[in-house]
């Protein structure tokens, strides 16, 4: 599986990371417009992210911005949605405004800061995802 980690702050982003190295290939960035850069990198190189975690507070372009980019994306390529990337939004903000954009953006589903890799593990296994056994 591979993973795509975006958080602009470090500690969030390498704790996210080392949680995500569990269940596959880890890829991480800091900013929205790279996020956006690797994505469209992975899709023209055959080779998509299976998982997007993803801040929805961070400088310039902000997650949901990124999430709306890529379902764009997606759509452009008439990719179903069964095969469409899952994207967990990653929040500090625990309000229904915050939660409800980011459904409504696109989103699989969403981890409150702080977090800790049970809670993780508990929302990549209801979405389909296990820890690699290798």
């Amino acid at each position: 599986m591979k993973i795509l980690v975006v958080d602009d702050e470090m500690v969030s982003r390498e704790k996210m990371k080392m949680i995500m190295s569990h269940f596959g290939e880890c890829d991480a960035v800091e900013s929205g417009a790279d996020a956006v850069e690797m994505f469209t990198k992975a899709w023209n190189a055959w080779s998509p992210y299976d998982l997007i975690s993803l801040d929805v507070q961070m400088p310039e372009m902000s997650g949901v911005e990124v999430l709306n980019r890529i379902r764009g994306m997606e759509r452009e390529k008439n990719v179903p949605e069964s095969k469409r990337v899952k994207v967990v939004m990653v929040t500090a903000r625990s309000d229904k405004d915050t939660i409800m954009t980011s459904i409504q953006a696109g989103c699989n589903d969403y981890v409150i800061k702080p977090f800790d890799k049970t809670v993780v593990a508990k929302k990549l296994a209801q979405l389909g995802f296990a820890v690699k056994l290798f």
